[in-house]
């Protein structure tokens, strides 16, 4: 801890400095929020069995939006969360950024290691952990950029790529043993080629002013349109699943979630950034409150994520054949008790400790590698 730090602690008391940490700068409570739902949204895609899709008219497919569009959340919050460590709106001094860089290449190195550790428990899911580490190295050359280059290369990437990653995705190679290893090692279920779309995005959020109302409000609208567009041209001429196997245009012109189809890039990439500015718009009312718990789980989102996972491996491995038995998993029917323990575990470790356990190591370990300039 700082000497500021020590002292803040000394005159405000532990328990007050804790809520001071969670509700105040440099913490972005819409931020935390959106990672809170995204967090407790990619637990409903792993543990609910969803079979219908989402229509906004049916109340009970609404669960559905928590598919694809979670993680793709998840993916364009990881580039505000870069922004922010690289000076937020006006990138850093040459100097500091160059260390933040490094800190940044350090955190993706460890998450990389967590994610392979996570796979390792064979829970039946593809972790994300391993493409969040190669999309925070890709980024890294970016992070000097300013806001309006980062818009432009982001929509560049989201309207172009699609057409590339139909090609990457039929090599052959991926049939292979080696293609299998080399799969999971880079997270291709969340392909970086067209993924770092949403990355960008993200970090071009962070340049324009994250915190301010009319970035926000344009956030919700922008948003939105991108995704009446994308969702409404896969409704009235997206492909049908056959088309989807068959054909290159079927594989291209579609928004079926985790398909990396252009519609898919265009609705649900316009999804996060609609989700993302409401929720900074709600947290400028009293919802900011009501909602403490989920910033709680957003306030700590690798340590709620990891946990998870190993949670699953442990209680699979105690009641079932074996831990990857997915549908045996789902019938225990553990969605409520994961996602309300998590959230009850988020908001008292935020709340008694402080920073989550898991980010306080990635904090530690960048800081210990590269400590800084010290004048």
């Amino acid at each position: 801890m700082s000497e500021a730090g020590r002292v803040a602690l000394a005159r405000e008391g532990w328990v007050a400095s804790r809520w001071t940490r969670l509700n105040h700068a440099p913490r972005i409570t819409g931020v935390d929020l959106a990672r809170g739902l995204a967090v407790l949204g990619m637990f409903a895609a792993h543990l609910l069995t969803i079979t219908d899709e989402f229509d906004i008219a049916e109340p009970e497919t609404w669960v559905a939006v928590a598919e694809g569009r979670s993680s793709i959340l998840f993916a364009t919050l990881a580039g505000v969360s870069i922004g922010l460590m690289t000076g937020g709106r006006t990138p850093l001094p040459p100097d500091a950024l160059t260390t933040a860089r490094y800190r940044i290449a350090v955190r993706a190195c460890l998450l990389w290691v967590i994610g392979a550790l996570l796979i390792a428990t064979t829970v039946p899911v593809f972790v994300i952990l391993p493409a969040y580490a190669v999309l925070f190295l890709l980024a890294l050359p970016l992070t000097g950029l300013r806001a309006r280059p980062l818009f432009v290369l982001a929509g560049v990437l989201a309207v172009t790529m699609p057409f590339v990653q139909v090609i990457l995705d039929a090599l052959p190679v991926w049939n292979t043993a080696l293609g299998v290893e080399a799969s999971v090692a880079l997270g291709w279920h969340y392909p970086f080629t067209t993924w770092i779309a949403f990355v960008v995005a993200g970090l071009g959020v962070a340049r324009a002013g994250v915190t301010t109302l009319s970035v926000q409000g344009l956030l919700a609208a922008v948003g939105m349109a991108l995704a009446a567009v994308g969702y409404g041209l896969d409704a009235a001429t997206g492909s049908t699943t056959a088309e989807e196997a068959t054909s290159y245009v079927g594989a291209l012109w579609t928004a079926r979630p985790h398909s990396t189809g252009l519609l898919e890039v265009i609705g649900s990439g316009g999804f996060a950034l609609f989700a993302l500015g409401i929720c900074l718009l709600a947290c400028r009312t009293v919802l900011v409150w009501v909602v403490l718990p989920l910033r709680a789980v957003g306030a700590m989102p690798l340590t709620a994520y990891t946990l998870q996972l190993a949670v699953w491996a442990v209680v699979a491995a105690l009641t079932l054949d074996r831990v990857g038995d997915l549908t045996g998993f789902r019938a225990l029917e553990p969605f409520r008790p994961f996602a309300l323990g998590t959230v009850v575990f988020c908001t008292a470790w935020a709340l008694l400790v402080g920073r989550g356990p898991l980010e306080t190591l990635l904090d530690r370990g960048a800081r210990f590698v590269a400590p800084g300039r010290r004048r």
